[in-house]
């Protein structure tokens, strides 16, 4: 789910954020309002604080509601997620970068339903923990990361600015 604003170095970088598996159905609200917000949010990190960032983002469930109302599946059966995911480490500048997650590295999580009503509140307000993720999913995400690392940063909240 790599925004094509973010792959436009060559014409090939961009070409593949339209290609089918770099896509999710998503309602118009997210998609065009508050996905946005966060996307531009991580491009003020990676352009002023000389951050790296990793991401993780998808779906999960089935049914969403966008402008042509309830929906579980679209075209030739592609599933409408009922809520779309993004986990976000924040790392300095540098090598290594497994070696450099600490319990103090910044983790954002968020989880957004997928619906014509998530522009009521700020994206922010979507954040949650990678733990509650992965319990959604089934998936160990982090899972590279040392296990008592993982255990603080997977089961906090972040509180930090979003804009």
């Amino acid at each position: 789910m790599t925004p094509s604003a973010d792959r436009t170095a060559t014409v090939a970088d961009n070409s593949a954020t339209f290609l089918m598996d770099n896509m999710i159905p998503r309602a118009p609200n997210i998609n065009e309002v508050t996905w946005a917000n966060p996307e531009d949010y991580e491009r003020k990190l990676v352009t002023t604080g000389n951050d790296e960032l990793y991401m993780i983002s998808g779906g999960y469930g089935s049914g969403g509601t966008g402008s042509n109302g309830y929906k579980t599946t679209v075209g030739n059966g592609v599933v409408v997620p009922s809520t779309v995911r993004k986990i976000i480490v924040v790392l300095p500048n540098g090598n290594n970068d497994i070696s450099r997650i600490t319990t103090s590295t910044r983790v954002i999580a968020v989880s957004m339903p997928n619906d014509q009503t998530v522009n009521s509140q700020p994206w922010g307000n979507y954040r949650v923990s990678v733990d509650s993720i992965d319990s959604m999913t089934g998936y160990d995400f982090l899972s590279s990361v040392s296990a008592s690392i993982q255990k603080v940063i997977e089961a906090s909240v972040d509180t930090g600015p979003t804009s």
